[in-house]
C-alpha cells in the first residue's frame, strides 16, 4: 500500500528524518509518537509532498516517486498527493464559505465534478462527521471541534487511498477534543487507511492496529499498541512513557 525507502529530510543542520524505512499495509491505522522535535509531523507530510525529503522514495499503490523531485517527477508528485487526504493541525477553511461549500471546493476545483453531484457527495459527508445540519453555517459561527470536523468531511469527500492526520486535536479547547476523536474512531472502523500524529497516548494506544515510536529522526519502536506501550524494548520510549505518565488514567474515554 504504502512504501516508503530511505527517507531523509533536514532543515540546514538538523536532520529530522534519517533514512526511514517503512511498510505500511491497507487498512492500517498507525499511530506515529515520540517527543516533540523528532520528526513525526515531517514524516506525515512527507508521505504527500507537502514535506519534500532530499533522498529516498516514496510508493502508494501503483505510484511511486523518488527523490528529490526533477522535472519528470513533478506529474507522479501530483498523482501520489491525490491518493492522500490530510486533516491538519489548523482547519484551514474558507472563513468566506459555508461548511457545505468547503467540503465541496476540492470536488470541483480538483475533482472536477459536477456541482450537484459535488453536492450530493459533500452533503454525505457532513453526515458522516455529524453536521448535516450545519452544512449552511460559516466557519466564524462554529466551534473548534465543529470546524475541524467540518476538515475532516472535506477530506472524507475527496475518497483517498489514505488519511493523515496531523495532530487534529492540539489546536482545541479540552472540552471539544472528545467529539473529534469520536469522528476519527468512527472513520477508522470503516476500512481506512490511515496515519496519525498525536499527543493523546491513550487513543493512539486505543485506536492503533501499530504503533510507530520516533526519536532523532529514526523509528525506534514499532509494534502493537501492546507492545509499544506495555514492552517497550528501547529506554528511550521507558523514559518517554515514564514521563507521560500513560499508564495512570486515560485522556479521554471514548
Amino acid at each position: 500500500m504504502i512504501e516508503i525507502k530511505g527517507l531523509k529530510k533536514k532543515f540546514q543542520d538538523n536532520i529530522v528524518l534519517d533514512g526511514i524505512n517503512l511498510s505500511i499495509n491497507k487498512g492500517d491505522i498507525i499511530g506515529i509518537i515520540g517527543p516533540s522535535g523528532t520528526g513525526k509531523s515531517t514524516l506525515l507530510r512527507s508521505i504527500n509532498l507537502l514535506e519534500k525529503p532530499e533522498e529516498g522514495s516514496i510508493s502508494i499503490g501503483q505510484t511511486s516517486v523518488s527523490l528529490p523531485l526533477k522535472g519528470s517527477d513533478k506529474k507522479k508528485a501530483i498523482e501520489l498527493r491525490k491518493k492522500t487526504g490530510m486533516v491538519f493541525q489548523r482547519f484551514n477553511l474558507f472563513e468566506h464559505k459555508t461548511a457545505l461549500e468547503n467540503v465541496m471546493e476540492g470536488l470541483l476545483v480538483v475533482q472536477k465534478k459536477s456541482k450537484e453531484e459535488a453536492k450530493k457527495i459533500a452533503l454525505e459527508a457532513l453526515d458522516e462527521v455529524g453536521l448535516l445540519n450545519w452544512q449552511n453555517h460559516y466557519p466564524k459561527h462554529m466551534s473548534g471541534g465543529q470546524q475541524q470536523r467540518v476538515a475532516i468531511a472535506r477530506t472524507l469527500a475527496m475518497r483517498p487511498e489514505v488519511i493523515l492526520l496531523d495532530e487534529p486535536t492540539s489546536a482545541l479547547d479540552p472540552e471539544l477534543i472528545g467529539e473529534v476523536l469520536t469522528v476519527i474512531q468512527k472513520i477508522a472502523g470503516q476500512g481506512y487507511t490511515m496515519v496519525l500524529v498525536s499527543h493523546e497516548m491513550n487513543f493512539i494506544k486505543k485506536i492503533s492496529n501499530r504503533v510507530l515510536f520516533l526519536e532523532g529522526g529514526h523509528i525506534i519502536e514499532d509494534g502493537s499498541p501492546k507492545d509499544v506501550f506495555e514492552h517497550p524494548k528501547s529506554e528511550r520510549a521507558k523514559e518517554f512513557f515514564v514521563k507521560m505518565e500513560i499508564l495512570k488514567d486515560p485522556e479521554y474515554i471514548i
